[in-house]
């Protein structure tokens, strides 16, 4: 009998551009509520490629991760949430339509939020993340031999 862990990692990113809102994804799961793009992390993958790929799939955006600003677990789904600031570099919104209903860049602040972000444990996240200073240290290695891949702190 297999007694190994088994926990869904995902990843999402607050990512803002040169006017300073926010990218929000509206998904076919949860259209009750706007939320920072993301998904699951593939075995195998670095959660710093995993986000990226994930909006970009989603949306279409190139992103520069600036770091990660909070770490959050779903005690029911068992799933860890990473969540990272980006700022936007390139590309145009065209979501993937099996997954996204609707994407687009808000003005969120947190005396709006609530019009746009409907669920508290997203909410609490976002809030997190915009009022954010520092970023928690994170990095990918490869072991035997030990190689640094990256890091983002």
């Amino acid at each position: 009998m297999d007694t190994a862990p088994k926990h869904i990692i995902a990843v999402s990113a607050n990512v803002t551009n040169e006017k300073g809102e926010i990218l929000l994804v509206k998904t076919h799961l949860r259209s009750d509520t706007w939320e920072a793009p993301g998904g699951q992390v593939e075995e195998g993958e670095p959660l710093d490629k995993a986000v990226c790929r994930e909006i970009l799939e989603e949306t279409g955006i190139v992103i520069s991760l600036l770091g990660v600003t909070g770490l959050y677990y779903n005690a029911t789904k068992h799933l860890l949430s990473v969540v990272f600031k980006a700022k936007y570099v390139t590309g145009d919104i065209k979501v993937q339509p099996e997954e996204i209903k609707e994407a687009r860049f808000i003005k969120l602040t947190e005396e709006n939020i609530d019009q746009y972000i409907t669920r508290p444990h997203m909410k609490s996240r976002t809030i997190d993340c915009l009022n954010a200073t520092s970023f928690i240290p994170y990095e990918t290695w490869e072991v035997n031999p030990y190689n640094l891949i990256g890091r983002l702190s």
